[in-house]
């Protein structure tokens, strides 16, 4: 149960409660250009780069920066897993709950594990993000609609 603590129904919960160890390990510098990016297949004109990964020895979080294209919209959907994020660029709505946020360059979020939450760029220019989240597997679950 190593990162996990049990939760009441008997399950348990992923979290960060004492980061794992990770002297010895080599540092990693990577060049924004050495990112490479990925459509995610649930969403339309949303891309993913992995900044600092497990690959790279992470074993605490991972960061990843989101490009939000013109025109872009993001379902519906829970993580398993907290998000935080930063706003680099662009203005768009983020959907948390029952309630919608324009957001731009320089807000922060907090989405805790089990939220619903959706994006969604109605704006003439890209928006980015990064997100950290845990390392490890994530469970995203669609809801539909937006």
């Amino acid at each position: 149960m190593d990162g996990e603590t049990p939760t009441t129904d008997g399950g348990t919960d992923r979290q960060i409660a004492r980061p794992a160890d990770t002297h010895g390990l080599d540092p990693v510098i990577r060049r924004a250009e050495e990112v490479d990016y990925e459509a995610v297949g649930a969403a339309d004109g949303l891309d993913k780069g992995v900044l600092v990964g497990e690959a790279d020895g992470a074993r605490n979080l991972a960061i990843r920066r989101f490009t939000l294209d013109p025109g872009a919209t993001v379902p519906r959907h829970t993580n398993e897993v907290e998000h935080e994020q930063y706003v680099l660029d662009g203005n768009y709505t983020v959907g948390i709950g029952e309630e919608e946020h324009e957001v731009s360059a320089g807000d922060s979020l907090f989405i805790p594990a089990g939220t619903v939450h959706w994006y969604r760029n109605e704006g003439p220019d890209r928006g980015a993000f990064i997100c950290a989240v845990p390392v490890g597997d994530d469970s995203i679950d669609l809801l539909g609609g937006e």
